[in-house]
């Protein structure tokens, strides 16, 4: 089954699954710092170094990106404040 499905929709759903991982660590009480990063950068890896061969998705990768590591930074800030 997996081999009928296109490479770029399944590395895409996995791209997500980074995105959701990260944004999961975020939302923890308190964040994970660590775990989100992690995540991050895995997502990074992915849209950045595939870029267009992800297809038709990657404008909306790209903004998931850009929202998750400002969500990051933001909440980082937060931490190092309350600490």
């Amino acid at each position: 089954r997996l081999a009928q499905v296109p490479a770029e929709v399944v590395v895409v759903n996995h791209a997500m699954g980074l995105y959701e991982l990260a944004a999961i660590h975020l939302s923890a009480q308190p964040p994970n710092l660590y775990e989100s990063a992690l995540a991050i950068d895995a997502f990074a890896c992915l849209v950045e170094g595939l870029d267009e061969r992800l297809g038709p998705d990657v404008s909306t990768l790209r903004d998931a990106l850009s929202q998750i590591r400002l969500a990051f930074v933001q909440i980082k800030g937060t931490a190092v404040e309350d600490a």
